[in-house]
């Protein structure tokens, strides 16, 4: 499934990040259960803080919390050419 993040299952089977063969949030009540400011904390200091902001974005959109994406992804600031 591109752009969403695939958690290693056998680590963690629990993962709320888990999805079906078919790409569908296995543990989707999880998040929407959390108020926006707990999916915040969990995505910029949680289990969603190593993800990409690919990754972030994808799952943000498929939770239906996509007005929470410029809160939780980081904007990448790239090093001047030459240094």
């Amino acid at each position: 499934m591109p752009g969403f993040f695939e958690p290693d299952l056998g680590r963690n089977p629990d993962n709320p990040f888990a999805r079906d063969e078919n790409g569908k949030l296995v543990r989707r009540s999880y998040w929407m259960d959390l108020p926006d400011k707990s999916v915040v904390l969990t995505m910029t200091q949680g289990i969603g803080a190593n993800l990409t902001n690919d990754e972030k974005r994808a799952h943000l959109r498929d939770i239906r919390r996509e007005q929470l994406i410029d809160d939780i992804c980081v904007v990448e600031i790239l090093p001047p050419e030459g240094q």
